[in-house]
């Protein structure tokens, strides 16, 4: 296999998939391949990665240094998986037992850090220096990227949004819901693509999908509009967090919910009512790269 031509080798490691693309030096994509995550399956989860890296790179006819984005973070001290919401990776060496797998050195960051640093380098957000980037997906994860470069912080959890309390909350939303992390009433819980769907489960009676909710939202039923707009709202209170606190040039979502086209209408408006002074000019855009931001940002994750 030639080394000459060296590639870059990003996982964009979820819950529900893995999936790696093999990118060359100017960013062009070069091979995409997704599979199945091995739930619940720490050993399985592990080889799957370093096959599907072995694999990827016999299509392309090259090598190169391998980035991974985890939904959780390394802890620094330990080399262990925390906060994962892929709870099996907890505790665990991801990181090293991929190098073994691999036979060389793999860097594993926060899938969010992986989105911020992509948009902030040729994305949406390209050329803002304070870039905040939010999946709204299974999980509710942020990161953040300042000048081009990822923001890690000495805890390895620098952007971690979605495990904040929601603020403002309103009575009905008091305590709110257990999360994995040990809390409740997190951001994640409210925000993510399974809370959305429980939302509207406990408001209608009926199960629908997000994707069926916004569709039919769209088509002007009740009970979806309220549920998207219940959603708006609890999406500016958290960004109106942000703002206050960071201040961010720019914020931009990525995951399954930053589809909905309605929420770059509505949202930025209504941050301005939770924000300090009652005012708020942050601009808020989709992920330029889509489902693609975080497995080009982890690609990067090496020089």
């Amino acid at each position: 296999m030639s080394q000459a031509n060296r590639v870059r080798i990003g996982i964009d490691w979820g819950g529900t998939k893995i999936e790696a693309l093999a990118m060359d030096g100017e960013g062009r994509e070069l091979r995409r391949v997704r599979i199945p995550t091995p739930r619940e399956d720490y050993e399985r989860s592990v080889s799957a990665t370093a096959e599907l890296v072995a694999s990827v790179e016999r299509e392309v006819g090259a090598t190169g240094p391998i980035g991974i984005g985890i939904p959780g973070t390394i802890v620094p001290a330990t080399g262990l998986v925390k906060n994962a919401n892929s709870t099996w990776l907890n505790g665990k060496p991801f990181e090293k037992d991929l190098s073994a797998a691999t036979g060389r050195e793999v860097r594993c960051v926060n899938d969010a850090n992986c989105l911020a640093v992509s948009e902030a380098v040729d994305g949406a957000a390209a050329g803002y220096a304070v870039v905040f980037a939010a999946i709204l997906g299974t999980g509710c994860g942020a990161g953040i990227a300042l000048h081009g470069r990822m923001h890690n912080g000495p805890n390895g959890i620098a952007g971690e949004w979605g495990h904040n309390s929601l603020p403002w909350q309103r009575p009905e939303e008091y305590p709110g819901e257990p999360c994995y992390c040990g809390q409740r009433g997190c951001i994640e819980r409210w925000l993510c693509g399974p809370a959305f769907e429980a939302d509207y489960l406990r408001a209608s009676g009926a199960s629908l999908s997000g994707a069926q909710i916004v569709a039919a939202g769209e088509e002007g039923e009740p009970q979806a509009l309220a549920a998207l707009e219940r959603y708006e709202n609890r999406l500016a209170r958290a960004l109106a967090h942000v703002v206050n606190l960071l201040d961010p040039d720019i914020i931009v979502l990525g995951g399954g919910l930053s589809r909905i086209d309605r929420l770059y209408r509505n949202i930025p408006q209504q941050i301005e009512n939770w924000a300090f002074g009652k005012s708020a000019i942050t601009k808020m855009v989709p992920a330029k790269h889509g489902d693609s931001s975080g497995v080009r940002g982890a690609a990067r994750l090496w020089p």
